[in-house]
């Protein structure tokens, strides 16, 4: 057997290195480098200096009324954004991958979102939100229903960062959602109809099934994605909420690593720990019940192949 020469042997490292290099100093050392912070009480980052090392942190960071407040904000906000934003981008996603009239204007007003800044859109729905002249509170008026101060008023507040989360989030979902239209196999509709289904039930039956991984995939990615919700905050209060009461985890960290005076290093690195097991875990749920609803949803696909095949 011909050994091959040394830099034939390492060439595939050469065209990886640049990747490696990256992937180490900006995920993996950060990673490492937080949770070790996390276990240094009393951290000074730019001395290096600190009192012990322990689980102060993480106990200091668990009696912390802000980081309660901040969990359990975060918690309702991915529960309440990410499965009515999923439900809308499926009905949404159908209809777009249907051949109907200015199907390119409301594909393009529905990504739109996605080409525009982030701080823009804030400013524009804190004008939406306004309880004066806001066009919400205008066509909740218009129903017989009093205003609501999205902004001024502390239980306004949440209602205004869920709507605007789920409207941002909706362009990235319909997009992976119409991807994985687009690779249904247009005979299975085809056998649907032959035997008389109705609409309804070829989107139960066929559409929904068949869509269950990438749905699967959208529940994952905008779970991970609203764990991390911050930037909302900033165009439609400034900060936390009116009367800080819209407490993130990530905003929890910012405040202890920018707002606090001096900072508090070993609090923020705790709570981002916290934050990254949270997710993980979450994750690990979802791939457990995707694994479980593929199953599940067997039987049905094999009936529609049947019935496709039947039609070759």
């Amino acid at each position: 057997m011909i050994k091959k020469p040394f830099y034939e042997r390492i060439k595939p490292l050469l065209y990886l290195l640049p990747f490696i290099v990256s992937v180490t100093l900006f995920t993996l050392y950060p990673i490492v480098n937080v949770i070790r912070m996390s276990f240094l009480e009393g951290y000074k980052y730019l001395t290096g200096e600190f009192s012990g090392i322990g689980l102060d942190n993480y106990r200091r960071v668990f009696a912390d009324p802000y980081f309660v407040q901040a969990i359990s904000n975060t918690f309702k906000y991915v529960i309440m954004v990410v499965p009515i934003s999923t439900v809308i981008a499926i009905v949404l996603a159908n209809l777009l991958n249907q051949k109907i009239k200015f199907q390119s204007f409301f594909q393009t007003a529905y990504f739109l979102p996605m080409v525009t800044s982030s701080l823009a859109v804030g400013l524009a729905w804190r004008f939406m939100f306004n309880d004066k002249f806001g066009i919400l509170n205008y066509l909740l008026n218009t129903f017989g229903m009093e205003s609501i101060n999205f902004l001024g008023k502390s239980n306004g507040n949440f209602i205004a960062v869920v709507v605007f989360g789920i409207w941002a989030i909706l362009p990235n979902t319909i997009i992976l959602l119409l991807s994985g239209l687009q690779n249904i196999d247009p005979l299975y509709y085809t056998a649907a109809k032959v035997d008389g289904a109705k609409t309804l039930r070829i989107f139960f039956r066929i559409t929904v099934p068949l869509l269950a991984p990438t749905i699967m995939l959208v529940i994952i990615i905008n779970t991970i994605s609203t764990f991390k919700m911050y930037h909302e905050l900033f165009p439609l209060f400034g900060g936390p909420g009116v009367a800080y009461n819209l407490f993130t985890v990530v905003y929890y960290i910012y405040y202890e690593f920018r707002v606090l005076t001096p900072p508090k290093y070993g609090l923020a690195s705790a709570a981002a720990v916290m934050l990254l097991i949270v997710v993980f875990v979450f994750t690990m749920i979802q791939r457990a019940v995707q694994a479980w609803s593929r199953k599940e949803r067997g039987e049905d696909v094999k009936k529609v192949k049947r019935h496709r095949d039947a039609l070759r």
